[in-house]
């Protein structure tokens, strides 16, 4: 019987075998696949870790963001309320404005009547004054009636 190549090269594969088992290759091989195992779970727990820790992060940043919109936004619906406020104020100040500026037209046309009818009063009792003192220096003379001349005289300083 002859020995072939293959039959060398798989006696010599189990002596080797042998050889590394006797060694404790194995024992030092799990161990490093074991240890490179743990070493996995270690990592993939601190990712896992992590990953928890960014998904916090992420919601207390769009919680705050949204705190930050609704803070704006209570802002913005405090500046308009205070705009309309004021708006409101300065139209009641303007009202109140014209209303005094109305006023105090009304009375300088009051006070214009009342120097106006004071005037012509003073202008009738000045016509009658004359009419009468003419009346009663002069007596009543030819007809000439004097009511009629007063009243015409009245009439003219009125326009």
């Amino acid at each position: 019987m002859q020995l072939d190549a293959e039959v060398f090269v798989a006696i010599g594969f189990a002596l080797f075998l042998g050889v590394l088992i006797k060694a404790g290759a194995h024992v030092k091989l799990f161990g490093a696949l074991d240890s490179r195992s743990s070493r996995i779970k270690n990592e993939l727990a601190e990712a896992q870790k992590l990953r928890s820790e960014a998904e916090e992060l992420l919601a207390s940043f769009e919680h705050k963001r949204a705190e930050a919109e609704a803070e704006a936004a209570a802002i913005v619906a405090s500046a308009r309320a205070e705009a309309d406020m004021i708006a409101a104020e300065a139209r009641k100040r303007l009202e109140e404005f014209i209303a005094r500026g109305d006023k105090q037209i009304k009375d300088k046309i009051a006070q214009a009547e009342a120097a106006a009818v004071g005037e012509v009063r003073s202008a009738a009792a000045d016509s009658a004054t004359e009419i009468a003192e003419a009346v009663l220096r002069g007596g009543v003379s030819g007809g000439k009636d004097f009511v009629a001349d007063g009243i015409r005289e009245l009439r003219a300083l009125a326009h």
